[in-house]
This record gives structure tokens, sequence and C-alpha cells, in this order.
């Protein structure tokens, strides 16, 4: 019997240690069986699947590299992590992601309304007003080439055209214009004619901590009445200025006048700045104070704006919108091409309206001829 018992312990000692052995097997597979059931879970298609911010775009190198940077940036384990109160981002207006080709900048199409066609004021207006929108009917009527330097011509002469309205009645007459049929399309009006693949851009970036500005050559009121339905604040729009005054305050200079709760600010005819080129670093500084790691444009007059930007310590980028897309679009083909490359060789990325956006107004909207 003594034989038999080391045996028999050896035995059942074996049995204890095969079962906690089977223990742990049937531990495993709970663990392997609990992770495949988690992850069918989280590939149920009825789940909310991840943001997809760009669905109006095509894969393109810009894109690409937009998201890429913007990743890197806000990693913070990354070396080029950027805090979010740094995170500025500036964007021109016309050509960048509003329409400018229609026939030309939505400030020259108003002045010209202002001036030659506008009931109330075409009796009335200067004739410096008066041939400052001639010059731009005579363009996109005739293709009559600008006069030079016409950008100060314009501001001058604009400055001029709603000296005395109110800030609200400017408003409300920049909207009114706004509201009417875009020339050279159907089913579009001025107001509507945001470029929609870079309204995508403006969520992506809100989205990852970055504050964006409208840095505009045009006017910073009208600038303002456009961009108000996208829910841009005043205060994130630059743009031309004209000096604002006191609806009773006369020649007194503010700093001798004390306003009344009764009046109104109002636009007077002096112009304070062109908001182009250099100007827009100025401006930037001026009123933002720090250097934008990301800006966005379409022009020689962006390129201060975008060099100013490379000039960060902070990793940084530049893009430029080309008009290339002669089927949706007014635009001239050669000659984008012709600045894309001036822009590649400048170290700014290049978007493609005809090659990367998807569409560029939206649905239903048609290039048409332009009606005079």
């Amino acid at each position: 019997m003594q034989d038999k018992i080391p045996g028999f312990f050896d035995t059942f000692a074996d049995i204890c240690q095969d079962f906690e052995k089977m223990k742990k097997h049937f531990l495993l597979i709970a663990i392997f069986m609990a992770a495949v059931f988690t992850g069918c879970e989280k590939a149920n298609p009825d789940q909310p699947k991840p943001h997809n911010y760009f669905t109006l775009w095509n894969n393109c190198e810009a894109l690409t590299a937009l998201e890429a940077y913007v990743e890197d940036v806000t990693n913070p384990s990354s070396a080029n992590f950027i805090k979010a109160e740094d995170r500025i981002a500036t964007f021109d207006m016309d050509g960048t992601f509003v329409g400018e080709l229609y026939p030309t900048y939505f400030e020259y199409n108003l002045l010209e309304y202002r001036a030659l066609d506008d009931p109330d004021y075409k009796d009335i207006a200067p004739d410096d007003v008066k041939e400052a929108a001639q010059d731009i009917r005579d363009f996109v009527r005739n293709g009559t080439k600008l006069p030079d330097r016409f950008d100060m011509k314009h501001a001058y002469a604009a400055a001029k055209a709603y000296a005395g309205m109110t800030l609200a009645e400017f408003d409300r007459y920049v909207k009114a214009y706004a509201a009417k049929k875009a020339n050279g399309f159907t089913g579009m009006t001025y107001g509507q004619s945001f470029y929609r693949p870079m309204l995508q851009v403006f969520e992506y970036l809100k989205d990852n901590g970055f504050t964006f500005y409208v840095v505009s050559g045009s006017d910073r009121f009208i600038c303002r009445s456009l961009v108000e339905p996208l829910g841009i604040a005043p205060n994130r729009v630059i743009g031309m200025d004209v000096k604002l005054k006191s609806s009773k305050q006369g020649d007194t200079p503010g700093v001798e006048y004390t306003m009344g709760k009764e009046e109104d600010i109002v636009r007077t005819d002096e112009l304070i700045i062109k908001n182009l080129k250099t100007n827009k670093v100025l401006q930037i500084t001026q009123e933002i104070g720090k250097v934008p790691v990301l800006s966005f444009g379409n022009s020689g007059g962006d390129q201060a704006m975008h060099n100013f930007c490379l000039s960060n310590s902070y990793k940084c980028a530049a893009f430029m919108l080309i008009a290339d897309d002669e089927d949706r679009d007014h635009a001239n083909r050669e000659k984008a091409l012709n600045l894309a490359k001036t822009w590649r060789e400048a170290g700014y990325h290049v978007i493609s309206m005809r090659d990367d956006f998807k569409t560029i107004y939206g649905e239903g909207v048609q290039k048409t001829d332009f009606s005079f």
C-alpha cells in the first residue's frame, strides 16, 4: 500500500497541475473572446465613425500636406507641438474662399453699381467716383485694362461713395447687393459664392484648436457682412479701413468730443489703409499681435502675409489657390498654371480648384456667360 501511495499522490499532483493549466487556458480564451467581441462592436456600421472633414476634396498634395501639418503640430508628443493659443491661421477672402470672378471682385462690382446704377446715388456721385466705377465697367464688359495702381484709385473712390452711411445702413446695403444673382452663374447669389471645400478647412482647423482670421484687401465692413453667415466673428476680420466718426461729431477731433447715447457711428470719406501686400503684415501685427503659423491666399497681394507666416519660429505652412477651372468658374488656366509654378518656387503649397475640388460652389450652381 505504501508503494502505491506515492504514485497516487504523484497522479493527484499531476491532475491538479493540469487543472491549473486548464484554468489559465480558459482565462486566455475568455480574454481573447472579449477582445474579439469588443472589436466587433467598434466595427459596427451603426456606430458613429470618425468625422470626415474633407468630403468635397479629391486626394491631393495640398490636402495631404495640410492634414500632416495639423496632426504634427497638435500632437503633444511632437517636437513641433504648438500651443492652442499660438495656432493662428490667416485667410485672404476674395479668390481664397469667396468667388472673385463674377466678373470681378465683389467690392468692385458694388462700387460700379453704386456710382452708375443706384437710382438714389448715381446722380450725385462725385466725378472721381464715377470715373473709377466706369473703369470697372469698361474692364468687365470690354476687357479694357484697369489703370495702373487701380487698387488705390478704387479705395479712395469707395471711401467717398459710402461716406455718411451709418455702419448699420452700410451693412444693409452690402447685404442687399449680396442677395442679387451672381453674374455669370445660375443657382447662386453673390452672398452664397463661397468655395465649399474651403469652408471645410475652417471647420477642420477650428476643431483642431486653431483660431483663424480673415485678412482681406477688401473693405473691412464689406468682409464682415459677407462672412457673417459663416459665423466668423467681426473681431476676426481685418480689411481696408476708412476713418469713422460719431454722427454729430462734425469736424471736432474725437479726442475733444464726447459721443452721446443717441448717436451712431458713420463712415467718412477718409481712407486709412488699403490692406494689401505688406500692409497685411502690418495689420496682422497691429491687431492679432502674433505671427500666424498657417496662411491661405491666392495672389501676389498675399505673398507678404505668406512670407511673414513662414518666418515663424514654429513649424508653419502657406497655401495658394489657383483659379484653373475653366469649366466650373470663369478662370484662365494658362495664367493659373504659370502662377502655380511661381508659388511652388516660393515655398507655398498649391491648391488647384480644378483638380483638388470635387465642387466649387456646391450642387446646382452652373457657370454661364456674363450678362450686362
